[in-house]
């Protein structure tokens, strides 16, 4: 009897150390730092929900919640480039864990806020030459991320304007100089120009109160078509810019399928979806502890053609089928 009660005594202490020990680990796990995510762009979330709806998507690939076992902060420049360097400081002074800068304005206000914090850059063009990594394979630094590759299609942009638009000679470039990536666009639209033998005309808009007057020149000039180039605070605005051509009767080229899903007439670039789905494996592996520097960037690899049926019948044009064939995605 006295063994028995010696066990007995046994398994109620171990049962007391467990039911104490039960407390001290729901608190633990209820104190244990959940990461935060700093978010920043130039646009709004209006522009870019769908996008942010992918890397949420990828976030949750990975097993992160938002909300549960993550953070993200948000900030957004609502198409002013002059408050995303305040927008980066104020995710510097959160204490963020890691930066997801959306587009090159974001990227260069972020690494210009922190040399310590993680940035994954989304969607940036040349990151090598505007000084964000010191190359794709070994970036250095703290600044890692995606490319969109965006100046070296500015030539095919221009070239399927000229299928969509038989006897194209002149096209209305609207872009954003105050973007430091923008100007090496329009120098690779202006090189494939004179190969295909098309007139561009430089239309600039730094804000939002720039568009009524470049639209007015615009419709003055009575150009052919309208080539738009891949920008926050083009995308930010391209509702009135869609309206606008549509008004005119202008045939218009756009970077990715969101235009052509507003009414736009076709899109060509990379696939921005999957873009931001795999920013995701970046977020991931460094907050698993690796180190932006030895993660090398990323090429987008799929490329999306979208053509808006019927815009091209509001515009009275016939789009050949060897075009629509190519389409990855036809708007009717």
């Amino acid at each position: 009897m006295g063994a028995m009660r010696v066990r007995a005594l046994g398994l109620v202490a171990l049962l007391i150390v467990a039911l104490l020990a039960v407390p001290v680990a729901a608190e633990a796990q209820a104190t244990a730092k959940v990461p935060v995510i700093g978010l920043l762009d130039a646009t709004s979330l209006s522009a870019r929900a769908e996008l942010v709806g992918s890397f949420r998507q990828g976030l949750r690939e990975f097993g992160y919640v938002e909300g549960r076992n993550i953070r993200i902060e948000y900030r957004w420049a609502e198409g002013r480039f002059d408050r995303l360097p305040g927008l980066a400081a104020d995710l510097v002074r959160t204490r963020v864990d890691l930066i997801a800068a959306l587009a090159i304005p974001a990227a260069l206000a972020a690494k210009s806020a922190t040399t310590t914090i993680p940035i994954v850059m989304v969607g940036v063009t040349q990151p090598v030459e505007m000084g964000l990594v010191a190359s794709l394979a070994q970036p250095g630094g703290n600044v890692t991320g995606l490319s969109s590759f965006s100046k070296e299609l500015s030539a095919k942009r221009l070239e399927l304007l000229k299928e969509f638009v038989p006897g194209l000679n002149r096209v209305a470039v609207l872009w954003n100089p105050g973007n430091p990536g923008k100007a090496a666009d329009w120098r690779e639209v202006q090189v494939a120009a004179r190969t295909l033998g098309v007139t561009v005309q430089s239309r600039e808009v730094r804000s939002r109160d720039e568009f009524e007057k470049t639209f007015n020149v615009i419709s003055k000039d009575r150009p052919d078509a309208l080539f738009a180039v891949g920008d926050p605070l083009i995308l930010d605005q391209r509702g009135r810019i869609v309206a606008f051509a549509a008004k005119n009767r202008l045939p218009a080229i756009y970077e990715h399928w969101v235009y052509a899903d507003a009414g736009g007439l076709v899109a060509y670039g990379p696939d921005f979806r999957e873009l931001y789905r795999r920013a995701a494996i970046y977020v991931d592996k460094i907050l698993k502890g690796a180190q932006p520097a030895d993660l090398p960037v990323e090429l987008p690899t799929k490329f999306e053609l979208v053509i808006n049926l019927k815009t091209a019948k509001a515009l009275g044009l016939t789009i050949p089928p060897s075009l629509l064939l190519r389409a990855d995605q036809v708007v009717e």
